[in-house]
């Protein structure tokens, strides 16, 4: 699974117009299933996004984890993280996972994020979403299992 993670003053996601989500201080995370995926990397992925040190300590050092701070997560499925840009002026999805295998593997995330985490909202998978954020920083990482 591939997590890009961006630090976030604050992030929405919007569909036909209605907010659907919204975090203040936290993490945006855009999540790409692909076809080897199953549960242990959805797992480790979620471990990973929740304690990875991104956010600044006393000393403005980057120590603490989402986890540390409290602060919002904000799911959000984007099947082109999956693509293979290599070759070529258009990308393949050759290595995306299918639809429906997606689609478990992303509410599985959602549900086992709910389940550690007080501040959990997504996207809607599949929709067309608005994404909307202030990247604190920037900083930004791509996160992979």
């Amino acid at each position: 699974m591939i997590g890009l993670i961006q630090r976030v003053k604050h992030a929405s996601v919007a569909v036909d117009g209605e907010v659907i989500g919204q975090i203040d201080q936290g993490l945006l995370a855009l999540v790409g299933v692909q076809k080897h995926d199953d549960q242990a990397s959805a797992d480790k992925l979620l471990k990973r996004m929740l304690s990875y040190r991104v956010f600044a300590d006393a000393e403005d050092k980057m120590n603490l984890s989402l986890s540390d701070i409290g602060g919002g997560l904000l799911l959000v499925s984007q099947f082109t993280l999956a693509a293979d840009t290599q070759k070529g002026a258009r990308p393949s999805f050759s290595s995306a996972a299918s639809p429906d295998l997606g689609h478990e593997l992303f509410e599985y995330v959602v549900n086992q994020a709910r389940a550690q985490h007080p501040v959990v909202e997504t996207g809607r998978f599949g929709a067309d979403m608005q994404v909307s954020l202030l990247n604190d920083g920037p900083v930004t990482f791509w996160l992979e299992t």
